[in-house]
C-alpha cells in the first residue's frame, strides 16, 4: 500500500511509438514476448479490467517473466521476488519519472521538475519521521477524539447503521486532512466534509482519468471537481496561522521558491492530498472488515487492546510507535497483503541485462517499460503464502508470539514476502505514520462503540477490480455495520 505514493498505476493510453525493428527479430536473451490479437492496443482492454486476473494467465502460460503489448507500448512484468532487487536498486538504468509524470499531468493537470519530487520527499522524511513523528501522533489522537464524539453527539444512546466502508474513508479522511492540511482553524473556515465530498468524487473518476477513458460528461465532471478541489485548498500551508501542518507549510514554501504559481501550488497540494489520504481510508475498512467477519482474530485483536487500555487518557495517544501491539500488527499486515495492489514501474532509460536469480539472463530493451507486481507475487503466491484467499490474522506471528519473517519460494527465504509498502529507496515515507493512524483508529473504535455487522453472516465484498495498479483496492458494494458510543467515550 502506498499511503505516500510514488508507485503509479501501470495501463495508461498513450500515443504510438515506432516499434523498434529488433522487435521484429526475437533475441535468445529476449522475455517471452504476447502481443495479443488486437494490432497496436494488444492486452490493454484485458488490462485494465482485472489486471490480477490477466498477469495470472500471463504466468501460467510464460512464466515469472514475459513482455506484452499493452496499447502501443511493450511492458516486461518480472513476477520473481527473488529477483525484485534488480530492478528496485538500479537507479541509472530504470527510472519511473518520465511515467509518473505522464499520470500526474492527466490526473491533476500538473507538471513538475524532477528534482521537485526528490525535495519533497526529502521534506516527507524530515517531517514524517523521528520527533515530528510523535508531534503529528498526537495531533491525530486530538482530532480523532473530536471527530468520534461529534459522530455520536446526537441520540447517544441509539445504534446507528452505515456502510463500513463510507465510514471508515469518511472519519480517516478528514483526520488526515485536519491533521495536515486544515489544523485547528479549518482551513480558514473550509469544511472537512466538504472537501471529502468533492475528493470522493475525484477518487470514482481516477482510474477513468489516468487511463484516459472518460466519457464526455464525465470529463466535464473530472473538470469541475477538480476545480472545487483546488478552490477548496487554495489556503492551506499559505502561512503559519493556515492552521496547517509545518509539513505543508514547507511544501509550500518550497514550491514558491522553485517559482511556482498559485495554480501549480493549488495542483501540488491536491496532488498531496490524494497522495496521503487516498489509502488509509480504505486500508483501515479492509481490516475492520476482516475483524468483524473473522470472530477469532476480532477476539485476539481486543483481547491485546484490552490489556494496555488502562495506560490511555484523553491527553496521551496510547498507541503509538513504541507501543508493542503484534497481533494487530499482523492482522494489519494480513489485510494489506490481500488488498494492496499497486504497480511498481520502472521505464528503461538504456538497454540493461536483467540478471535473474535463477541464473538466467534477459534483455529489458530502451524505451520499453519494466512493473513489478507484488499482488501477484508474492502476496497471493500459494507457495509463499498457504491459501493465499484466506484472511489468517497470525499469519505474520510465531507460535511464541513475535513476528514471523521467514516465507519461502523455491526453498530460499524470501526478503520481499509481502509489499504493501513498497520497497527500496522509493518505500513509503509515511508507513510509520499511517499505521500509527489506522492503529489508533481501529482501537478507538473496538475500545469506545458497540460496533458490529448488521447481518452477522454477512460476507466481506468483492474487489473492484479496475482498481487494481492504483494502491489499496476498494470494494465493489459495502459492509454494513450498526455502532453506538459507549458512555466511556464522553467520559474521557
Amino acid at each position: 500500500m502506498r499511503v505516500f505514493k510514488d508507485h503509479m498505476p501501470l495501463f495508461v493510453k498513450v500515443q504510438p511509438r515506432q516499434i523498434s525493428l529488433l522487435f521484429l527479430f526475437r533475441l535468445k536473451s529476449d522475455p517471452p514476448l504476447d502481443k495479443g490479437v488486437i494490432p497496436w492496443l494488444g492486452h490493454a482492454l484485458e488490462f485494465g479490467k482485472d489486471a490480477a486476473k490477466f498477469l495470472s494467465r500471463m504466468k501460467q502460460k510464460h512464466g515469472d517473466i514475459f513482455t506484452v503489448r499493452v496499447a502501443g507500448r511493450y511492458v516486461t512484468v518480472l513476477l520473481d521476488p527473488h529477483s525484485y532487487d534488480a530492478v528496485i536498486d538500479d537507479p541509472v538504468s530504470l527510472d519511473f519519472t518520465r511515467y509518473a509524470q505522464v499520470l500526474m499531468d492527466r490526473i491533476f493537470n500538473l507538471q513538475l521538475p524532477h528534482h521537485q519530487g526528490a525535495k519533497a520527499k526529502a521534506m516527507m522524511k524530515q517531517h514524517f519521521q523521528g520527533a515530528n513523528l510523535v508531534w503529528l501522533n498526537g495531533t491525530v489522537h486530538k482530532h480523532l477524539w473530536a471527530l468520534l464524539k461529534a459522530e455520536t453527539l446526537q441520540n447517544q444512546t441509539d445504534w446507528k447503521e452505515e456502510g463500513l466502508f463510507n465510514f471508515s474513508y469518511s472519519l480517516l479522511f478528514k483526520l488526515g486532512y485536519l491533521t495536515l492540511f486544515g489544523g485547528e482553524q479549518n482551513n480558514n473556515g473550509t469544511d472537512p466534509s466538504d472537501v471529502y465530498k468533492e475528493y470522493r468524487k475525484f477518487d470514482r473518476l481516477l482510474t477513468k482519468m489516468a487511463r484516459a477513458t472518460l466519457k464526455p460528461d464525465e470529463k466535464r465532471t473530472a473538470q469541475s471537481v477538480r476545480q472545487r478541489l483546488w478552490e477548496l485548498l487554495a489556503p492551506a500551508g499559505l502561512s503559519a496561522d493556515s492552521g496547517s501542518s509545518p509539513w505543508l507549510q514547507g511544501y509550500r514554501q518550497q514550491l514558491q521558491e522553485e517559482g511556482a504559481d498559485e495554480e501549480v501550488q493549488r495542483k501540488a497540494v491536491l496532488l498531496q492530498l490524494w497522495a496521503t489520504q487516498g489509502n488509509v481510508g480504505p486500508a483501515a475498512f479492509w481490516l475492520l472488515g476482516y475483524l468483524l467477519t473473522n470472530p477469532e482474530a476480532l477476539t485476539a485483536v481486543r483481547r491485546e487492546f484490552s490489556r494496555i487500555s488502562q495506560m490511555e487518557t484523553s491527553q496521551t495517544p496510547l498507541l503509538d510507535s513504541l507501543v508493542h501491539t503484534p497481533v494487530f500488527d499482523s492482522a494489519l499486515e494480513e489485510a494489506l497483503r490481500l488488498t494492496a495492489a499497486p504497480f511498481i514501474t520502472r521505464e528503461v532509460v538504456q538497454e540493461k541485462t536483467l540478471h535473474m536469480a535463477d541464473g538466467k539472463e534477459y534483455l529489458l530493451r530502451k524505451g520499453d517499460r519494466v512493473c513489478l507486481f507484488p499482488f501477484s507475487s508474492p502476496q497471493m503466491d500459494p507457495e509463499i503464502h498457504h491459501e493465499p484467499q484466506k484472511y489468517k490474522y497470525d499469519r505474520f506471528l510465531n507460535e511464541d508470539g513475535s513476528e514471523r519473517r521467514d516465507f519461502y519460494k523455491g526453498g530460499r527465504r524470501l526478503k520481499y514476502y509481502t509489499m504493501p509498502w513498497g520497497a527500496g529507496t522509493n518505500g513509503c515515507v509515511g508507513k510509520q505514520f499511517a499505521i500509527n493512524t489506522i492503529r489508533q483508529f481501529v482501537y478507538m473504535v473496538l475500545t469506545y462503540y458497540d460496533f458490529e455487522l448488521c447481518d452477522p453472516n454477512a460476507q466481506m465484498p468483492e474487489v473492484d477490480a479496475s482498481r487494481y495498479g492504483f494502491g489499496m483496492l476498494q470494494p465493489k458494494g459495502d459492509l454494513f455495520i450498526r455502532y453506538k458510543a459507549k458512555s466511556s467515550l464522553y467520559d474521557c
